[in-house]
């Protein structure tokens, strides 16, 4: 068994090191915005979703080169839509990992602008690649996940005013939450010049994976899934799709060991 938190810890370090780099410095003209824009990206994320494409890149034979532009615009693209998501029109959230939300820190139209930045940035760091063939399909897959079919379309269930009921939650976690974790998956295989087959069964386990991961949250935070269905069917549920996420690897062998250790690493959450 490795140590996979240690791990992680370290993709983490080495996805921040590269950040860093892309993201305009905080000195740049105007500065607010990149002060903006910095300061949601360094609060502390996990890095989950580019470490996601990074081992997928790997799994399929793929170098770091290939994906790492692709890996930070994931996490870019993450980083806008929880500044969104914590606005007042929609949660209305006053911190976010401990620290203010943005639009508390600066304000709401510099929050809004900033999201808008890092999604524009976001795009242009995918098509900074070394394939362009492979940066377009990128492209056409991550705007696809992202968009109204994907997690914009779980954003909008998610603050419509209807009762949730298990068709609609299921919704909101397939779309808002597992949607980003599969084409993240995906993309990393598609950096990597990976096969069809490969690319389904890598966003297959992202699926499973964030389906699984958003479970286990509401579980934690007694909301919810945990509300709807109760501890004990959710927990059987998120083993289930971990179960699944697992199996999706199988074609893949010992080259996707790390893949298996960070789905099991987030089931422990619920410890």
């Amino acid at each position: 068994m490795m140590n996979i938190k240690g791990y992680l810890n370290k993709k983490a370090a080495l996805v921040d090191k590269n950040l860093d780099k892309f993201l305009p410095s905080s000195k740049t003209y105007p500065k607010v915005i990149h002060e903006a824009m910095r300061y949601s990206v360094f609060s502390g994320g996990k890095r989950v979703r580019p470490i996601l494409a990074i081992e997928a890149a790997g799994a399929c034979g793929g170098k770091l080169s290939d994906v790492m532009h692709t890996a930070c615009a994931l996490e870019l693209i993450h980083t806008y839509s929880i500044i969104h998501d914590d606005l007042p029109a929609m949660d209305d959230d006053d911190y976010r990992r401990g620290k203010p939300t943005l639009h508390k820190k600066f304000d709401e139209a510099i929050a809004i602008l900033a999201g808008d930045a890092l999604l524009s940035l976001s795009f242009n760091l995918i098509a900074g690649g070394k394939h362009i063939s492979r940066q377009n399909r990128i492209i056409r897959e991550v705007s696809k996940a992202i968009g109204t079919f994907g997690m914009i379309g779980g954003q909008v269930m998610d603050i419509a005013k209807e009762k949730k009921d298990g068709f609609i939650l299921k919704y909101i976690h397939a779309t808002k939450t597992a949607s980003l974790l599969a084409v993240s998956a995906r993309s990393g295989a598609i950096a990597a010049g990976a096969g069809k087959k490969d690319e389904d069964n890598l966003a297959n386990f992202g699926k499973y994976l964030g389906l699984s991961f958003q479970i286990i949250d509401d579980i934690l935070d007694k909301e919810d899934y945990y509300t709807l269905f109760g501890k004990k069917r959710s927990l059987t549920d998120a083993r289930i799709l971990v179960k699944k996420a697992e199996d999706s690897l199988k074609p893949f062998g010992k080259k996707a060991d790390t893949l298996k250790e960070i789905a099991m690493f987030l089931l422990a959450r619920e410890k």
